[in-house]
């Protein structure tokens, strides 16, 4: 699978957040990640659906949702209504992970299942055929800019090992927390496909650019 850089949001200047959409839109962003935080289900708030829209009207790009939150259904309608085209869902934040899926499914988006640190694969492993995408949490979830935690490349490789022993998993697997120069290149050689970066594209000296083309060289240069 391709390599895809997706800067998260949370990152960006809050203040100036079209200009900053835009920059990395120009900078050659696959995807924009956006965390949706209820200040419950992790200990921080951010961003709802008019803010999907608002970001829909400056961007092509695909809009991934990280929903970080209890009772994800309630919200699964207006986040695809305002733009949304992959959503991603805590398997421990909904007792009916199955019926979440079927309902990011049923309004014509991609769904996705989310794997704390703490989680195991094998928790979510029944989703695999369903889904299209399964998000690892190399940090605890809530907070930006956090340190990787090495030991999520393990997780990483088994769950590519398990992609690649049934036919019908097709699932992306995309990594989130941390990532950066210094840790791209092992979550690429482990298998994964969509790279997460917030601290280390927004708050950067050598700008958007120079920094999306180097992590981006580093995993593919990691996967050949």
């Amino acid at each position: 699978m391709t390599v895809k850089i997706a800067p998260s949001i949370l990152s960006a200047d809050i203040m100036n957040l079209e200009r900053d959409v835009r920059a990395a839109d120009r900078a050659g962003a696959d995807v924009f990640h956006i965390d949706m935080m209820d200040g419950n289900f992790v200990p921080n708030m951010s961003f709802s659906p008019s803010v999907v829209e608002g970001m829909r009207r400056v961007t092509d790009k695909p809009l991934d949702i990280h929903m970080m939150m209890e009772n994800p259904d309630a919200y699964i309608k207006p986040v695809i209504d305002a733009g949304a085209d992959t959503v991603l869902i805590h398997a421990e934040s909904t007792q009916h992970i199955y019926r979440s899926i079927d309902l990011v499914k049923s309004y014509g988006a991609r769904a996705g299942v989310v794997v704390n640190p703490g989680t195991p694969l094998e928790t979510v492993k029944e989703l695999f055929p369903i889904i299209d995408q399964i998000l690892v949490m190399t940090v605890n979830p809530g907070f930006g800019g956090q340190k990787f935690i090495s030991g999520m490349t393990k997780k990483i490789q088994r769950l590519d090992q398990l992609r690649q022993t049934a036919a019908d998993d097709n699932f992306e697997i995309e990594v989130d927390g941390g990532i950066n120069a210094d840790t791209i290149s092992q979550c690429a050689r482990a298998g994964a496909d969509i790279f997460v970066a917030g601290s280390y594209l927004f708050n950067g000296e050598n700008g958007l650019n120079k920094r999306i083309e180097d992590i981006r060289s580093l995993a593919v240069e990691a996967k050949q």
